[in-house]
């Protein structure tokens, strides 16, 4: 399974591609950023800027695209601080929804927090082991505290530092009264907190965010590191991060733009980074930390992960993500698998062998296949008019991958295997295009028909044969067992399938050949149905629009007899079985049949 990460910050936007491994560990098949500056000048309930945020959306369209390319199953967003912040916060998510597909949530900041720990922790930290997280954002700082991914203390602070520059650093390079001015106010935000997690105690400090990374690349150059190795897992020193303060505080901007390791894009707000990130590692009283490329993003994909487990599973199985979803909302509907796959596969192996007659093509026979499996889904709501039910469910059920017009197709001919035919007066029916309807009339009428050769839902029939015999179909079944059930009711519901074929359908099985039934063969048949107690069965084949009762008691293009051929059987036994039936039965299976 892939999984697209997006994190739209105060600063920057980031977004990471994973593939998930079966053992539910991810790795990291592409990434981007862009530096957007979302927050600038719209933090402390201000509004978003127009430039913010159609730079931000044409960032946002371009990672849809990337996603996209690496064809992902889910694309997780999450908004941060300056959108939770502005006023016109909500006004800017609608726009992204609406101009990219990407539907973020807004995350508080204790949320956030638990997040980045969680990667941080995964990143980083020996399973067991107390750590401390810090992670400086734009507009936010997040500081955890947990025994691994567990977080006892978390929470977010308004410490940011697009918001500290905007406020605080107002000179440069800065004065001495106004760097006083930032540590006192970082005292009073976060001071006693701080001071509380010294108490408790940890056994490392874990650093994760583009401020620090950018903190400790400066601090590697300086001790004659390689400009641009990684970072990843590397300790400094709490020494180390002051000394970068000291020199970044002494220099102003162009100067701060010629420092090694220093991204010229933070030049500006180095300074209130590396001020914040030495006053909490003071408070903390850590002697070193550890820096971690993964923050936010990666613990968007470990909770997912943590939450998903089945539908990652189900991923491995259906790399579709078509076929995922439609037996995810079949699993969800709790469907019946070995019925509703026996009748998918009856449906398409009637369809492979109608393709002459109907002329459709791959598209509509996944459209038949999906909605076979999904015909019956409607019981979950319930059994009457269940039909009814899985055109809705089916419709509402969230599919993945489809068009809009695909997904009305196969509710279409979901809602159709039973009960009444396509109608024009039928609303959703009528609403369709000329071809749709065409196509949901041939799939329903091959599905109503498979469905019927699974009527005892035990998989007796374990393939067929279509063959054209000039006046008549022939459909030879191959099956294992007692077929009674299916071809009483593949009689009663072969009608439009016919009228699709354009002449009469016999079925044979086992050298066995049947015709049309008559309603009295029917009513005889039906005694089958309460010999096995099947009250359900009875019901849904009794319960017969008055359309279909009409169509049953048209003249027939066949004798409306059943004729049975072979094993020993000839029409003076079959009529003295007949006679054997007990009346009762037989007058109360008219009854149901007529009802």
């Amino acid at each position: 399974m892939r999984i697209a990460a997006i994190d739209i910050g105060t600063n920057s936007i980031h977004m990471i591609v994973v593939q998930v491994r079966p053992d539910q560990s991810f790795e990291v098949i592409d990434r981007e950023k862009e530096m957007v500056r979302l927050g600038a000048g719209g933090l402390d309930g201000r509004a978003l800027t127009p430039e913010a945020m159609h730079t931000a959306l044409q960032v946002l369209s371009k990672f849809r695209r990337l996603a996209e390319s690496h064809k992902v199953d889910e694309v997780v967003a999450v908004a941060t601080s300056a959108t939770r912040e502005a006023e016109n916060g909500g006004e800017f998510l609608r726009a992204v929804t609406q101009q990219t597909g990407i539907r973020p949530r807004v995350i508080s900041g204790t949320e956030e927090a638990r997040l980045i720990h969680l990667a941080a922790v995964y990143g980083v930290s020996v399973p067991g082991d107390v750590a401390v997280v810090i992670d400086i954002g734009g507009g936010s700082v997040e500081v955890t505290r947990g025994a691994g991914p567990s977080v006892e203390l978390g929470r977010s602070f308004k410490l940011g530092v697009i918001r500290l520059t905007e406020r605080f650093v107002t000179t440069d390079p800065l004065e001495p009264r106004d760097e006083r001015k930032l540590v006192r106010h970082i005292d009073e935000e976060i001071g006693k907190y701080l001071h509380q997690m010294a108490r408790a105690g940890f056994e490392r400090v874990i650093g994760t965010s583009g401020t620090i990374l950018s903190l400790g690349s400066v601090a590697a150059a300086a001790d004659g590191g390689e400009h641009g190795s990684s970072l990843r897992n590397r300790r400094f020193a709490a020494k180390q991060i002051r000394r970068v303060r000291k020199d970044l505080v002494a220099l102003d901007l162009e100067e701060r733009l010629r420092i090694p390791g220093l991204e010229p894009r933070r030049a500006d707000l180095a300074v209130a980074g590396a001020i914040l990130l030495d006053e909490i590692l003071r408070r903390l009283g850590a002697e070193e930390i550890t820096l971690c490329d993964l923050s936010l993003r990666e613990g968007l994909v470990l909770d997912y992960i943590s939450r998903h487990r089945k539908e990652i599973a189900q991923a491995d199985r259906y790399p579709d993500v078509r076929r995922r979803s439609v037996f995810e909302l079949a699993e969800r509907c709790r469907y019946w698998p070995d019925h509703s796959q026996h009748v998918a596969r009856l449906a398409v192996a009637l369809f492979d062998q109608t393709r002459a007659i109907h002329g459709l093509t791959d598209r509509e026979r996944e459209w038949l296949e999906y909605a076979a499996i999904l015909h019956d889904v409607g019981v979950h709501i319930s059994y009457e008019g269940h039909h009814k039910h899985s055109y809705y469910l089916v419709k509402n059920g969230d599919l993945r991958g489809f068009e809009p017009g695909e997904i009305e197709a196969i509710a279409l001919v979901a809602r159709y295997h039973r009960q009444a035919t396509p109608k024009r007066k039928h609303e959703g029916f009528r609403a369709v295009g000329r071809r749709t309807r065409a196509a949901v009339r041939t799939l329903a009428a091959i599905l109503r028909l498979a469905e019927s050769l699974d009527r005892s839902h035990a998989q007796t029939i374990t393939g067929l044969e279509l063959h054209d015999r000039g006046d008549d179909d022939l459909v030879q079944l191959r099956a294992t067992g007692d077929v009674e059930l299916e071809l009483w009711a593949a009689t009663r519901h072969a009608a439009p399938f016919e009228r699709m074929m354009g002449k009469p359908l016999r079925i044979e099985v086992s050298g066995h050949a049947y015709a049309e039934h008559s309603d009295a063969t029917a009513r005889v048949s039906g005694q089958a149905v309460r010999r096995r107690g099947d009250r359900r069965l009875r019901q849904d084949d009794a319960a017969g629009t008055a359309g279909e009762v009409a169509e049953r008691r048209r003249p027939p293009r066949v004798r409306h007899r059943m004729e049975l051929v072979g094993a020993g059987k000839g029409r003076d036994q079959n009529r003295q079985e007949k006679k054997r039936a007990d009346p009762d039965d037989v007058q109360s299976a008219a009854r149901d049949g007529l009802r």
